[in-house]
C-alpha cells in the first residue's frame, strides 16, 4: 500500500558510475526535495576505519569487526541533505572530498559488510528521511529500493551498460589511467555484489537505463517516473 504522508520518499538504486549521485542530486535541487547519499555515510565510516589503523581487509575476523562495530557507538557523522549545500563530517573533521579518494573507495565494501554497521546506518537513513524539512527527498544508495526504504512512493534502479559507467567515471576520475579506473570499477561491483543485489530491479521497482542519456536527458526520466508514480500514489 502507497504511504499518503510527506515528505514524498524517493529511493534510488544503481552501480558505479551509473550517474546515481550526481543525478539524485540534480533531480532533488529541481524539485526541491532534499537529498541523502547513504554511500557517503558507509564512506564516512571507512574514513574512520583507516583514520584509527583498523585492518579493513580482515574485517571479517570478528575481533576486527567488533572494533567497527564499536566505532559505531562514537561515530559522530553529519550529512548535508540541502543538495546546494551538501557536506559530510565526522566530528569536526570536514571529510566531503576525503571519502572520496581511492584508499576509502577500496575500503568501503569491508565496512559495509559488517551487518551492526547496515543495521545502524539503515535506522540513521530511515531517521533523516523522515525528517527533513522539504515536501520530500530523494535517497539514493544501494539498496534502498529493497532494505531502507520498500516502501516508498517512488522506487528507481539507474544503470547503465558496464562500458558506459567505465566511461563516466574515467572523465571524473583524470589522475588515473582508463585501465586502473575500469578495474576498480569492476572491483567494486564484485565486492558490492557481496553485500546486496544493485543491479537486478526488485518488485515494483523502475529501471532507468542512462545508457544512451546524456545528463540533463537522465534527470527528465527520473523526474516523469516520480511525477508518475506520486500521481498514482495519491489518487489510490
Amino acid at each position: 500500500m502507497a504511504r499518503h504522508s510527506f515528505p514524498i520518499l524517493v529511493a534510488i538504486d544503481g552501480p558505479a558510475g551509473s550517474g546515481k549521485s550526481s543525478v539524485s542530486r540534480a533531480v532533488a535541487r529541481r524539485l526541491g526535495f532534499a537529498y541523502l547519499d547513504t554511500g557517503a555515510a558507509y564512506r564516512a565510516l571507512a574514513w574512520l576505519v583507516l583514520d584509527r589503523n583498523i585492518d579493513e581487509t580482515a574485517l571479517s575476523d570478528a575481533a576486527q569487526a567488533d572494533a567497527v562495530t564499536a566505532l559505531l557507538k562514537d561515530f559522530d557523522y553529519s550529512i548535508g541533505t540541502d543538495p546546494d549545500e551538501y557536506f559530510v563530517t565526522v566530528g569536526q573533521a570536514d571529510v566531503t572530498d576525503a571519502i572520496r579518494s581511492p584508499e576509502v573507495s577500496a575500503a568501503v565494501s569491508a565496512v559495509a559488510r559488517v551487518p551492526a554497521v547496515r543495521q545502524a546506518l539503515t535506522e540513521l537513513f530511515r531517521s533523516l528521511a523522515a525528517n527533513v524539512d522539504r515536501p520530500g527527498v530523494v535517497v539514493e544508495g544501494r539498496d534502498i529500493t529493497t532494505i531502507v526504504a520498500p516502501e516508498a512512493e517512488v522506487r528507481i534502479l539507474l544503470t547503465a551498460s558496464e562500458e558506459a559507467r567505465m566511461t563516466r567515471r574515467s572523465a571524473e576520475i583524470t589522475t588515473q589511467s582508463a585501465e586502473t579506473v575500469a578495474e576498480q570499477l569492476r572491483s567494486r561491483d564484485r565486492a558490492d555484489s557481496q553485500v546486496v543485489d544493485f543491479m537486478s530491479a526488485a518488485d515494483g521497482v523502475i529501471t532507468v537505463d542512462s545508457t544512451h542519456l546524456d545528463f540533463e536527458q537522465t534527470i527528465e526520466a527520473v523526474i516523469d517516473v516520480i511525477h508518475t508514480r506520486t500521481k498514482r500514489a495519491f489518487n489510490e
